[in-house]
């Protein structure tokens, strides 16, 4: 049996109808990335960074994969392309975006990706959904836990946790 390894990812989306693009990522996720072993609840937050867009929705997973952290964000970026992505503005309106925030306690420091997700600590539409399926979940750089971050989390914009 070759080593699992244990990866946090945020899924979210503010194009379409995003509870069905949600939906679609999870099982893509599942078939493509690794073995989705978690979900949170859906959360919606107002627009971060550029605000004049519709309201997104994020949602935490953590998977089992036996792909090292590069070999996943090659499979996760396929997965955004093959729901529609497209990366034409920074921070805008998007079908689907897919973050790998926590890869095992890895860090992770390449051109083409950070592992801890360096912005992780400062928003609070990642840690909501986080602190549900991982509270006690440590931060191998700031040596905190999600619970923590999300009690001093900076940020100020409402995250709605959506009724099953």
């Amino acid at each position: 049996m070759q080593y699992m390894n244990k990866a946090y990812l945020l899924i979210g989306g503010n194009v379409g109808n995003r509870q069905q693009n949600l939906h679609q990522a999870v099982k893509a996720i599942d078939e493509r990335c690794g073995s989705v072993r978690q979900q949170s609840a859906l959360y919606e937050t107002a627009a971060w960074g550029k605000t004049d867009q519709q309201a997104f929705l994020n949602q935490a997973l953590r998977i089992e994969t036996h792909f090292s952290a590069p070999e996943l964000l090659h499979h996760v970026l396929e997965v955004e392309t093959s729901l529609g992505r497209v990366r034409d503005e920074r921070y805008g309106p998007r079908i689907i975006d897919i973050d790998i925030i926590f890869f095992n306690n890895d860090i992770i420091d390449l051109p083409s990706l950070t592992i801890p997700h360096p912005e992780v600590q400062n928003r609070r539409f990642a840690l909501a959904p986080l602190e549900e399926i991982a509270p006690q979940l440590m931060h191998p750089v700031l040596h905190k836990s999600i619970h923590q971050l999300l009690l001093e989390c900076p940020d100020t914009l409402e995250v709605q946790r959506l009724k099953d």
